[in-house]
């Protein structure tokens, strides 16, 4: 079955359309296009700011028109991870869906349902005719994966609706009041290349099989960190026997939690078959560790040829210290709002880099801003002691739940009458954009919703089939219930 087959069929259409187009963060310029296309073809007005973001709008509809106006909200750019056996260029190839079971995925690709459900639906709520109405605005953003960039720089009078929907969230049934804020910390060893040794025997280790998963959404299931697994190994390895670290990779994006890596490394013939025991020994211990979270973890050395170089001894040693004493995982539970996490990090990328430098990326989350600077301090010490060069980004806020909004009491009679059950009103360790719009807008009234989707930010993301027609028609029944200004 095609996606275009399912229902709701103009939230799957537009839904497929979108997939067709390319739209990694910070390259969002064909997608920006595609949106201009659309609202000049159902001859809507539109605009876009200095940084990229699209603003469409459309007249409440008969009867309507005395509604509090409502913005709809999602972002443009979608996180791009593969496997890496899986041939897919981002910047040109479009996303490959399947319809697997009760579930849409991608060919060995991100499926970009985070955030292009939320496109898809505020596009087809544009292109409707026969749904009920206030004055509507669909905000679209770009660059939230990686920076936030358009909710950071968004420009004050934009949009002028008071109610905003942000669309971003994952799983049907539940309601998003608030949400952690985040920093990014950065680590840099420079190293000193030396021509690799030709009396050594080099080997290829790595890591895979992980799930990874949002770093924000799904730290809490304790998965697998491909980067801390090899690191790891590296360290028990140079514990009993020297090696040359030549090549080092893992992860790539900072709201990701890494699902593969590996390294290039030279050992003595004599250490060969000692080598290969302890690492088949290390593989089962993780496999017993990560039984019931990551059953499919993989650790395999295999002979590969000699290299050009090699990193010295000193860096190597440093960095495979920082990276197995740096912090990674929950931090702290919120005491304020039950099975909530407060505090964590993510250890995310390993990348080698021109001018001799191995990056280490890192995030933090928490919804307690003093915690946040906490842990941040916390991992900038851990690389600052093993001599890298650290920097820090600025960060974000997190978005403060409001109990007493009116939306929110509008969003919870609506699903009560809609489905004959309550939703669930919670906050969410993951980064939302509502936080920024605040800074801007502070007299918006907000809400988040979504439908429901797994393992997004890997190439196992999918989305629940019957999870959007039941998103679809809630969103449909709000927007009729806007209450009047």
């Amino acid at each position: 079955m095609n996606i275009t087959e399912l229902k709701p069929a103009l939230v799957w259409k537009f839904f497929h359309a979108i997939n067709q187009v390319p739209r990694p963060s910070k390259k969002e310029g064909k997608m920006r296009e595609y949106l201009k296309s659309f609202a000049e073809e159902y001859h809507l007005p539109f605009k876009t700011d200095a940084c990229g973001n699209v603003l469409i709008s459309k007249p409440a509809t008969k009867g309507m028109e005395d509604r509090v106006g409502v913005i709809l909200q999602g972002h443009m750019d979608m996180v791009c991870e593969k496997s890496n056996d899986v041939k897919h260029d981002f910047d040109k190839d479009p996303i490959q869906t399947v319809v697997d079971g009760e579930w849409v995925r991608a060919k060995g690709t991100t499926l970009g349902a985070d955030d292009g459900m939320a496109v898809a639906s505020g596009l087809a709520i544009l292109a409707s005719e026969d749904i009920p109405h206030g004055p509507l605005e669909c905000l679209f953003t770009v660059d939230e994966e990686q920076g936030l960039t358009g909710a950071k720089n968004i420009e004050g009078g934009f949009m002028n609706g008071h109610i905003l929907l942000n669309l971003d969230s994952e799983d049907e049934g539940q309601i998003f009041m608030g949400c952690a804020g985040g920093k990014d910390t950065i680590a840099f060893f420079h190293y000193t290349p030396a021509p690799a040794p030709s009396d050594l025997l080099y080997f290829r280790i790595d890591v895979k099989g992980l799930l990874g998963g949002h770093s924000g959404g799904e730290i809490h299931l304790e998965r697998g960190n491909s980067i801390k697994i090899l690191a790891r190994f590296l360290n028990k390895l140079g514990e009993q026997h020297p090696y040359t670290l030549c090549e080092i990779d893992g992860g790539n994006l900072h709201n990701v939690i890494p699902f593969e890596s590996h390294a290039v490394i030279g050992i003595d013939s004599d250490d060969k078959e000692k080598a290969i025991s302890l690492l088949n020994i290390f593989a089962k211990d993780v496999e017993n560790e990560l039984k019931h979270q990551d059953p499919k973890v993989s650790i395999t050395m295999k002979s590969t040829d000699k290299p050009a170089f090699m990193i010295d001894k000193k860096t190597t040693e440093n960095l495979v210290s920082s990276l197995v004493a740096c912090s990674h995982g929950v931090i702290g539970w919120s005491h304020e709002m039950a099975h909530l996490v407060e505090t964590s990090t993510n250890l995310s990328s390993l990348k080698m880099r021109d001018g001799n430098k191995i990056e280490v990326a890192t995030m933090q989350r928490s919804s307690v801003e003093s915690q946040r600077e906490y842990i941040s301090e916390n991992v900038a010490a851990t690389f600052r002691l093993a001599g890298a060069e650290v920097i820090q980004s600025d960060g974000y806020p997190g978005w403060e739940p409001n109990m007493s909004s009116k939306i929110l009491k509008t969003a919870i009679e609506t699903y009560h009458k809609l489905f004959d059950k309550d939703p669930q009103v919670l906050a969410i360790h993951a980064g939302l954009e509502c936080g920024l719009f605040l800074e801007k807008y502070p007299y918006l009234d907000m809400i988040s919703i979504g439908p429901t989707m797994r393992n997004v930010h890997t190439p196992n993301e999918c989305i629940e089939i019957k999870s959007v027609d039941l998103f679809w028609k809630y969103l449909v029944a709000l927007l009729k219930n806007i209450p009047v200004k």
